[in-house]
C-alpha cells in the first residue's frame, strides 16, 4: 500500500486499493458526514469523529440524518459491514488512520469576533496522534493565513513532525450548500492548494475518487482560503442588496420578483432572492472582517451587508404586521403558521437560522405561532425552542397568516397547488 502523503492516481484507481486505507473525518456536523459518505461510496474505510455524543449515538443507531435516501443508505450499509466507525475518541480516530479530513467550524463570540481555540485544540490533538506519512486535507472555510499560521504550526509543534517532509497537507474547502445531496457534493468544483507538489498530487488523487467536479488548483493556500471566503461574502452582499431593493419595491408598490426576473436577463446582473440568510454563509464574513482589521483594512461593504442582513427578521416582521393589518386584524392573538426553520432550503440544518429571531419577534407581539418543517420531527423543533405542530395540516388549521420562511421544495409545491 502506497504511503498516503505520496499517493498517485494509479494507487487509487480501483476499489480494492482504496479499501486498504482508513480515512478519518474529523467534523462536528453534516458537512463532514457527507464527506464520509462520499469516501464510503468510493470504498474507503472511514472513522467519523465528532465531539457531540448525541450525533455519534444517532449515527450508530442508524437514525436517518439526511433528507436524501441514498446518503442514509450509505451510512447504514457501512455500519453493518464494518467500514464505518463513529466515535467521540479523537486519539483512536487519528492514530488508526493514514488520511485525515479536518472540517472544523469557526465560532464567533457575542461581538462577532472569531475565536480559534477549538480549531487549535483539534489541530493539537491530531498532531499528538499523527502517524508519519499521513495526508491531511483541511476542508474548513477559514480566512487567509489560518491554515499556515495556526493549523500547520500547531500540527508541527504537537507532533514533532515537519509538514511536507513527514506528512502531507492540502487545503480544499467544501461548499455547505451541497452537503445534503450526494450528487451535488460529487459534482461541485473544488478549490485545492497544498504546501508542496507531493501533497497536492496526493490530495488530487484522493479527491478524484469522490468527485466528478473540476479541481481548481492554485499554488497558494492563502489564495485558496481567500477564494473560499469570498464566495460566501459575495452571496451575503448580494442578498443584502436584494433585501434592500425588495424593501424599496414594497414601499413603491413594485413587484421585486418580476423586476429580478427581467433584470437578470442581462449578462452582468445576478440579483438574488431576498430573505433570511443564515448558517455558515452568515458567519464567514465576520472571519474576513476580523482578518482584514488585523492587516489594517476596513471592509465597509462587507460590514454593512452583514448589518443589513441581520435586520432581515425585523423587516420580515414588518411585512407580516402590515399584511395582517390589511385584513383588519393585529399580530396580537393572530394565529400565524411559520413554515421552515432550516438555514437554507432542502436541508436539515437549523444552526444559524434567522427564523428563530423572527418567531421571537412575533411571539413578543402576542402572535400565536405554530411552526412546521418537514426536515425536523416535532420533538426536534420543540428542542430547538419552536412552538411546533406535528403535521402540516395541523399547522395550517385556522391560520390567519401563512408565512413561508424557507423555500423547501415541499412548500413550493404547496404554493403551486394554491395558484
Amino acid at each position: 500500500m502506497a504511503v498516503a502523503m505520496t499517493l498517485k492516481e494509479k494507487d487509487l484507481n480501483n476499489p480494492e486499493e482504496r479499501e486498504k486505507h482508513r480515512v478519518a473525518v474529523i467534523s462536528s456536523g453534516r458537512i463532514g458526514l457527507t464527506t464520509a459518505c462520499l469516501l464510503l461510496d468510493a470504498n474507503f474505510n472511514v472513522t467519523f469523529f465528532s465531539p457531540d455524543p448525541y450525533l455519534i449515538n444517532q449515527i450508530n443507531e442508524g437514525v436517518n440524518l439526511f433528507h436524501e435516501q441514498k446518503l442514509n443508505l450509505i451510512l447504514k450499509r457501512s455500519l453493518r459491514n464494518g467500514r464505518l466507525e463513529a466515535t467521540t475518541d479523537l486519539k483512536t480516530t487519528v492514530s488508526s488512520s493514514d488520511i485525515i479530513f479536518l472540517i472544523s467550524e469557526i465560532s464567533t463570540d457575542g461581538k462577532k469576533r472569531p475565536f480559534y481555540s477549538n480549531l487549535e485544540a483539534v489541530s493539537r490533538d491530531i498532531g499528538l496522534n499523527l502517524k508519519p506519512g499521513s495526508l491531511i486535507i483541511v476542508q474548513s472555510r477559514v480566512p487567509p493565513s489560518i491554515t499556515e499560521n495556526l493549523i500547520i504550526k500547531t500540527l508541527e509543534e504537537s507532533s514533532g513532525l515537519e509538514a511536507g517532509v513527514d506528512f502531507g497537507l492540502a487545503y480544499s474547502p467544501i461548499k455547505a450548500q451541497t452537503s445534503e445531496k450526494i450528487e451535488d457534493a460529487k459534482s461541485q468544483a473544488r478549490i485545492i492548494a497544498a504546501i508542496d507538489e507531493q501533497s497536492i498530487r496526493a490530495a488530487k488523487a484522493l479527491l478524484k475518487t469522490i468527485t466528478k467536479g473540476e479541481l481548481v488548483e492554485t499554488r497558494s493556500i492563502k489564495t485558496a482560503e481567500a477564494a473560499a471566503v469570498f464566495i460566501d461574502v459575495y452571496r451575503d452582499v448580494n442578498v443584502a442588496l436584494s433585501n434592500e431593493l425588495a424593501s424599496f419595491c414594497e414601499k413603491a408598490k413594485i413587484d421585486y420578483m418580476e423586476v429580478r426576473k427581467i433584470a437578470n436577463k442581462q449578462p452582468y446582473c445576478h440579483l438574488s432572492y431576498p430573505g433570511l440568510i443564515g448558517g455558515r454563509t452568515a458567519e464567514t464574513p465576520y472571519l474576513l472582517i476580523a482578518e482584514a482589521e488585523n492587516v489594517g483594512v476596513k471592509l465597509r461593504i462587507t460590514t454593512l451587508s452583514r448589518k443589513t442582513n441581520n435586520e432581515a427578521p425585523r423587516q420580515a416582521y414588518g411585512l407580516v404586521k402590515d399584511a395582517i393589518h390589511s385584513c383588519e386584524k393585529t399580530v396580537k392573538r393572530s394565529k400565524i403558521a411559520v413554515l421552515g426553520v432550516s438555514c437554507r432550503p432542502n436541508v436539515k440544518e437549523a444552526k444559524g437560522s434567522q427564523v428563530i429571531e423572527l418567531v421571537r419577534l412575533l411571539r413578543k407581539r402576542g402572535g400565536r405561532i405554530n411552526v412546521f418543517d418537514p426536515y425536523f420531527t416535532h420533538k426536534e423543533l420543540t428542542h430547538l425552542g419552536y412552538p411546533a405542530e406535528k403535521t402540516l395540516e395541523k399547522t395550517l388549521e385556522r391560520a390567519d397568516c401563512l408565512l413561508i420562511t424557507v423555500a423547501h421544495e415541499e412548500f413550493n409545491n404547496l404554493i403551486r397547488g394554491c395558484v
